[in-house]
């Protein structure tokens, strides 16, 4: 009798506890529902606008269609179903023959020969801009690597033709004007949204110190030169004036004496008659 009221009573106890337990999940299912809903709704908002600075474009993607925008400050976009590429409007940089970072010479890059069969090292630097964000996007899945790869084939096609003097000393104006031409030409042909802005020669020197030496000293006497021809020049500008001013007054002095002697001859004459 003992043991059968004893059953009874525990049972209550046990469908209690079975109860509460049954609110306890309820509830956690209820803030997991409702932490997942807030998570969800902040990515939503998140994903809704987006900004753009001055000097960004923003390439907006709507189900395989793309459109630029170019105006600065907080848009907005429809979630989920677009996606938005931001592109610099800044120039951008890249070099052959160095490393851009660390300054790091790349021999494989510099090493070339020119027109007269002469090793030279030289190193370029290139500036570029973005200026159609969709063909960057789209037209080719890495314009850098395409620049830089048709601007290494240019240098190497132009050092070229040209002799080792002109890479070295009075050359190199003209041959970086002729790259940075060439590169901007194909860029137009390969019309990938890349436009060249800036071709520089870096450097330029011959692989050993001896004939690194030798060109020294052949610019050195050029520029000796020069000078020499200007100084001659200057001068020049100084002793001829002078030199016309006393051949001028030599003359005057000769052109006074004839006419005095001519009108002592003419004197004499009329004494005589």
């Amino acid at each position: 009798m003992f043991e059968r009221n004893n059953q009874n009573g525990m049972q209550p106890m046990r469908d209690n506890h079975r109860n509460s337990g049954k609110m306890n999940m309820g509830r956690i299912k209820k803030i997991t529902i409702g932490v997942a809903a807030g998570i969800f709704a902040g990515i939503t908002v998140s994903q809704s606008m987006y900004s753009l600075q001055e000097d960004e474009y923003a390439v907006v993607q709507t189900f395989g269609y793309a459109q630029v925008v170019e105006t600065p400050g907080i848009k907005f976009k429809i979630p989920y179903i677009q996606n938005v590429y931001k592109v610099s409007k800044a120039s951008k940089q890249f070099a052959v023959g160095y490393n851009l970072e660390t300054d790091e010479s790349i021999d494989k890059e510099s090493f070339m020969i020119t027109s007269d069969y002469n090793f030279v090292n030289v190193d370029f630097y290139f500036e570029y801009q973005i200026t159609d964000p969709i063909k960057y996007f789209y037209a080719s899945e890495e314009p850098e690597v395409i620049v830089k790869n048709l601007a290494q084939s240019y240098i190497r096609d132009t050092v070229g033709s040209h002799g080792v003097d002109e890479v070295l000393t009075t050359g190199k104006y003209v041959i970086q004007s002729e790259i940075k031409t060439k590169l901007q030409e194909r860029m137009e042909l390969e019309d990938i949204g890349i436009q060249i802005t800036n071709a520089v020669i870096q450097d330029a020197e011959v692989p050993t110190t001896e004939v690194a030496q030798a060109f020294k000293n052949v610019e050195d006497a050029k520029q000796g030169m020069e000078t020499a021809i200007n100084n001659a020049n200057a001068d020049a500008n100084t002793r001829i004036p002078a030199a016309n001013a006393q051949a001028d007054k030599i003359i005057k002095d000769a052109q006074a004496q004839k006419e005095a002697l001519i009108a002592e001859a003419e004197g004499q004459v009329a004494r005589f008659n």
